[in-house]
């Protein structure tokens, strides 16, 4: 007897999702990845400048990563409900790409703080379309490999973050910060291209990838909406996400007081700090592949909660080894183990939600991280003003610790290549 209709799709969606793909998808969508993140990174090597220039107190500075975050957080939800009704994730990839970098553009005309600080929130609206268009993608096409190919997604960010200090901080030696906005249209160019080639490898009708939703199939905004409050009773989703928020407040700590303490402590200059920037991004991107492929294999718990234990005890002894030679190695080290985990906590998230809402998924976990690091930057400034930048950084690895204790309580994640075998069995 022929299959009806309905099994015919399923039949092919589970062949398209089993078939194996090149991986020229993974390193076009992690390239575009890369480019919104040089952005903030740029600026994150500005702000030290920045706040000497308007006369900023750490509460201040803080402040300014907080609006981003918070808009961020209050944007990622809807962000992840439009990708999963409206599908045309090439189109959404494009349209974030140019959102992140013309708000950065738009500061070389501010001269008032809070002028700065509507410009760095409305970045966290345009990036937060990104990742739930590009994860839940990468997930989709490649379902037996979910911490790999979302490592490497991340490591994009990872290459965006560690090329753009070195290039700004040799920029910034010669020219203000603001001549350097303006100078960092170039990339804008670059991800025009990326644009093109994305529409171009999207538009293409393959099983209609780019007009549906990461479950393969159509679905009416009545139906979305009646199984996404399921998600918010998920408590692997809701567990996993909270421990994803507090990974992010160190993440994001660090970026936003690591430059403003090697310029005002140290004394570094702007070369110098980007230079450990790029160290720290560099050895970030050298770990997260490892780390999801080991993820794969071994299971998320078992990689989670190693990395982040070392990386709270990094952090101490990037404080205690201060101003010596030891402090690049603990800086190394913190973004080795730092960043080998974020892949993970993405694919972990993405297998604990249903393939139709998996842009959702990503939407309310990266809406949760959000909130997370809307507050670190801010805390992170009160302690930093109130006692010194030294105990704002153990605040840091406060945070790390409690992410990995809420990792704890989740299940160990199987190795997706084995469960995927089941179910395809199943």
């Amino acid at each position: 007897m022929r299959p009806k209709p309905s099994e015919d799709r399923i039949v092919n969606t589970a062949a398209t999702a089993a078939a194996p793909r090149s991986f020229k998808d993974v390193w076009l969508i992690s390239a575009g990845h890369g480019l919104t993140h040089w952005y903030t990174a740029t600026f994150y090597l500005l702000l030290p400048l920045i706040g000497k220039e308007l006369g900023l107190s750490y509460t201040e500075i803080g402040l300014i990563m907080t609006a981003q975050h918070l808009v961020g957080a209050i944007s990622n939800l809807p962000g992840g409900m439009f990708v999963d009704l409206v599908g045309k994730k090439g189109y959404l990839m494009a349209a974030s790409l140019f959102w992140v970098g013309f708000p950065y553009a738009l500061m070389a005309l501010t001269h008032n703080y809070w002028m700065l600080v509507v410009c760095v929130a409305l970045v966290g609206i345009g990036n937060n379309i990104w990742h739930p268009a590009a994860i839940s993608t990468l997930a989709h096409r490649y379902s037996n490999r979910k911490g790999l190919v979302i490592s490497v997604h991340g490591m994009g960010g990872n290459i965006g973050e560690a090329v753009a200090p070195l290039v700004v901080g040799a920029l910034l030696a010669w020219m203000s910060w603001r001549a350097v906005v303006v100078v960092n249209v170039i990339p804008g160019v670059v991800m025009a291209v990326l644009i093109l080639a994305m529409l171009g490898a999207f538009s293409m009708a393959r099983a209609g990838d780019d007009h549906i939703n990461a479950g393969g199939e159509k679905r009416g905004a009545r139906d979305y909406f009646r199984d996404f409050a399921s998600l918010l009773k998920n408590r692997g989703l809701m567990l996993v996400s909270a421990g994803s928020a507090f990974r992010t407040m160190t993440q994001v700590g660090l970026h936003t007081f690591l430059p403003v303490y090697l310029a005002y402590e140290l004394g570094y200059s702007p070369l110098l700090v980007g230079l450990c920037l790029t160290v720290l991004q560099t050895a970030g991107l050298v770990a997260s592949p490892i780390a999801g492929h080991m993820s794969d294999k071994m299971g998320r718990k078992n990689v989670a909660v190693s990395s982040m234990a070392l990386t709270g005890i990094t952090i101490i002894g990037m404080v205690l080894a201060g101003d010596t030679a030891l402090f690049v190695f603990f800086v190394a080290l913190v973004g080795f183990f730092l960043y080998a985990v974020r892949g993970v906590l993405q694919a972990w998230a993405v297998e604990c939600t249903p393939r139709h809402l998996a842009g959702s998924g990503v939407g309310l976990q990266f809406g949760v991280t959000a909130l997370g690091a809307s507050v670190s930057p801010a805390i992170f400034g009160v302690i930093a003003d109130a006692y010194d930048i030294y105990t704002g950084f153990l605040f840091l690895a406060g945070t790390i610790i409690v992410a990995n204790v809420l990792i704890l309580f989740m299940p160990n994640g199987a190795a997706t290549a084995k469960t995927s075998s089941a179910v395809a069995k199943g």
